[in-house]
């Protein structure tokens, strides 16, 4: 049974790993999209490069590779074994570092929001709901994506509570905020200084 999850664990990390924004911005656009914009291959780089439909494509598709390997691995690796009960939660932190330290892109990677979107999907989605309207106030207000992602996965365990999940989902929720807090080390400074990006400040869809 430890060799089933090791697999699930594999599997997430390397889906979690292949780069949808940097294969879209080639495929559309013949551009490198690591070297456009803020350089991250995530959703709202692509955007702002390539227009909003190409941005919730990478999105939807970044979304997926959390949200695909956690719901595989809860339908069919808790038969039993010692990872039955937290495997899940490992499973969405693997496909988390898969995206954020790429095996396709010599362990570089994105932030990871979307990512940890999907992965929080299949675990709370009521936790997930709280966090986006949070997520929403907080680009409302202040209009920066990158202010808003990290509050949104910080307040993730504290929904998780709320809804008396598990302790292992509590653990990995704090880790895949932390996580996520650190890839965006160079936004925090930006914001410190009052240099980050706004939202709005985005090419016009093309």
């Amino acid at each position: 049974m430890e060799l089933e999850w090791l697999l699930y664990f594999v599997g997430a990390y390397l889906l979690g790993s292949i780069p949808f924004g940097q294969i879209i911005s080639k495929k559309v656009a013949s551009i490198d999209i690591t070297t456009r914009g803020s350089g991250n291959i995530g959703a709202t780089n692509v955007a702002r490069e390539l227009g909003m439909k190409w941005g919730i494509a990478t999105l939807v598709l970044d979304m997926l590779k959390g949200l695909v390997p956690v719901l595989v691995s809860v339908r069919y690796g808790a038969g039993g074994g010692s990872f039955a009960v937290m495997g899940p939660s490992i499973v969405g932190v693997c496909a988390l570092v898969g995206h954020q330290f790429s095996l396709f892109r010599k362990f570089n990677g994105g932030k990871g929001v979307a990512t940890a979107l999907g992965v929080y999907l299949a675990i709370s989605p009521l936790s997930t709901v709280l966090a986006l309207v949070l997520f929403v106030v907080v680009v409302m207000k202040w209009s920066f994506i990158s202010l808003a992602s990290m509050v949104a996965a910080l307040s993730m365990p504290i929904f998780l509570l709320m809804f008396e999940k598990s302790g292992a989902c509590i653990v990995v929720s704090v880790v895949m905020a932390l996580l996520i807090c650190v890839k965006h080390h160079e936004n925090i400074g930006r914001l410190m200084k009052r240099e980050e990006r706004k939202w709005k400040d985005r090419k016009i869809s093309r």
